[in-house]
């Protein structure tokens, strides 16, 4: 019924071959065909001669946006729940003999997750599965679309203006940039060559019957290409293994904050440009995780009768290891004046020192860790190692920012979740979706351990959100703890507050190219300011509802004392550097 008459016409006229009369390929030609239709309309008496002939005098007022799946609010996580929705039961015989573990964390999905594989598990009235591009389903998510753009912001802000730039100046001292002074010229080649074997173009000129050899000499004519850039798309002229070169030296950042007590998505940012990089570093990468890790150790601790305030000896630790060897992790820097004294956990945890995590892990057992690991929802395969506290294995943001939301939430562990429903064409809702919890911990735990992440804030390697930088200042409490990887390769940045819990992961897409120095690496450094940017913005925000004045739950009846005696270790309260 609002249809005007010029659009009407226009599409009775494209009827007759709708590729022919195509209003944005040719529309003088659609034009013309339209004022047939008038015409026809004021001779068969539908219209009269002086409403044809002012209709007749309007443009095609076209409002033509085309649709891109790489641009639009939430662009990683749509993708996902494209992917998600579609997938079909996981069958062993499509999986490569290394992607086992894809496979168990597939059908693991399947069969617990309903909206994976939704499409293929669920029938219409007339028997068929449904089909998401043809059906005119509507899938109605969790995200905040004003908490989005300031995630959005967040990681452009700091990649564009503070990280790559910085990244970009120590390049001059690379022999092979943007690699790693470390990586020999074979290492080098290696890497690059298999860059170029997982491109677009090398499956191509592959199929077209060239060898590798010829592919690679191909791989190094220039030709026309238009590229990405913090400043907009550039057209330029580059081999397209220099363009391999030039995509490596960006760096990437993923975010994902959710509600404490729903479980509900309300940012998700899986990289920094979908169009260039699309693959998505929350849900879909895995990382090594650093001193991220940490915390699950020292939540044994806690609900193993420890409590920040309990005092253990500051001293060199050592690991027998399977084959006779001993293994004795170290720290960055030692506290000279702190040798051999007793320290309390709060202060451990607060300066990530690897000798007090070595100590506590000798209390319990690699695989209790493990074991805790999965209370508090991370799935992906942890080696249970004497070393396991340095977090070198790879683990999914989506998983560390679910776990550390259950100290949030009283130790109730809740899973991030991003769709509440589905309807169809109809508006007949066909799903309703709610988010998998669990008792992870008890409340007592949970508050203890929020007690020692806010001493990472307020004391610790995450001080900086206490500090005068642009991205910081916050008076309220935060609960979090940085993490750094080996050869400063990774950077994390998990953080909890009463009204959100987010996380930040920070690296290149390989781990040979990274900063040459850990302060420049180090979690505090590469992703800190992200999650600083973002909540900035969601605090001035005042239609979120969000305020510093807000604070965490406490447990009832609880009466453990969490003054602690820290006359000696007080002194050390500084911007730290951790190693892991």
């Amino acid at each position: 019924d609002s249809m005007q008459l010029h659009h009407s016409a226009m599409l009775v006229g494209m009827a007759k071959n709708s590729s022919l009369y195509n209003p944005v390929r040719r529309p003088e030609m659609v034009l013309e065909r339209r004022n047939v239709v008038l015409n026809q309309m004021e001779k068969y008496g539908f219209i009269d001669k002086a409403t044809r002939d002012s209709v007749k005098r309007l443009p095609l007022d076209l409002n033509y946006t085309k649709v891109d799946y790489k641009t639009g609010p939430a662009p990683y996580l749509r993708e996902y729940l494209r992917l998600a929705l579609t997938a079909e039961k996981p069958d062993l015989k499509k999986y490569a003999s290394w992607q086992k573990q894809n496979y168990i964390e597939d059908l693991n999905e399947w069969e617990n997750n309903p909206l994976y594989g939704w499409c293929n598990k669920n029938i219409k009235p007339n028997g068929e599965n449904y089909d998401l591009y043809t059906d005119g389903l509507k899938i109605y998510t969790t995200i905040d679309s004003r908490m989005q753009k300031y995630a959005v912001e967040a990681v452009e802000q700091h990649l564009r203006y503070d990280l790559q730039p910085m990244f970009d100046g120590s390049m001059n001292n690379l022999k092979n940039p943007p690699f790693s002074n470390n990586m020999s010229n074979e290492e080098v080649e290696d890497l690059l060559n298999r860059s170029i074997r997982q491109s677009e173009r090398y499956r191509v000129l592959h199929q077209q019957g060239l060898n590798f050899q010829e592919i690679k000499e191909n791989f190094n004519q220039p030709v026309e290409m238009t590229v990405f850039t913090w400043r907009g798309e550039i057209d330029t002229i580059m081999s397209p293994l220099d363009s391999i070169k030039w995509y490596k030296r960006f760096f990437r950042s993923s975010f994902m904050a959710m509600e404490p007590e729903t479980g509900k998505v309300k940012a998700y940012v899986g990289g920094p440009n979908y169009k260039y990089f699309m693959y998505d570093m929350v849900k879909t990468g895995k990382r090594q995780v650093g001193s991220t890790i940490k915390p699950f150790l020292y939540t044994l601790a806690m609900q193993n009768g420890f409590t920040p305030c309990t005092k253990v000896p500051y001293v060199s630790q050592q690991f027998q290891q399977p084959d006779g060897t001993i293994y004795e992790p170290r720290d960055a820097e030692v506290d000279e004046e702190l040798d051999g004294q007793m320290v309390t956990l709060k202060w451990g945890l607060a300066n990530s020192k690897n000798r007090i995590s070595a100590w506590v892990l000798k209390q319990f057992s690699p695989e209790a860790v493990v074991e805790m690991m999965k209370r508090l929802g991370v799935y992906s395969p942890i080696d249970p190692v004497n070393s396991m506290f340095l977090g070198t294995s790879d683990v999914t943001l989506y998983e560390m920012v679910g776990a550390f939301n259950a100290y949030a939430n009283l130790g109730v562990f809740v899973k991030p979740y991003f769709v509440t429903r589905i309807e169809d064409r109809y508006g007949n809702v066909v799903a309703s979706f709610l988010p998998e919890r669990h008792e992870a911990i008890d409340e007592q735990t949970a508050y203890l351990m929020l007690n020692l992440l806010q001493a990472v804030i307020n004391e610790g390697t995450g001080i900086r959100l206490r500090g005068p930088r642009v991205y910081a200042q916050f008076k309220m409490p935060i609960a979090g703890k940085t993490g750094t990887t080996q050869n400063h390769s990774d950077g994390w940045f998990i953080g909890v507050t009463p009204a959100l819990s987010a996380g930040v992961w920070t690296g290149a897409d390989l781990r040979s190219i990274h900063f040459r120095t850990i302060s420049s690496g180090q979690g505090a450094n590469m992703a800190l300011p992200i999650w600083g940017y973002f909540y900035k913005k969601v605090l001035a925000d005042q239609s979120l509802g969000i305020t510093e004045e807000m604070t965490f739950k406490s447990p009832l009846n609880f009466n453990i004392d969490l003054d602690c005696d820290d006359s000696e270790t007080g002194k050390t309260k500084k911007e730290t550097d951790e190693f892991f």
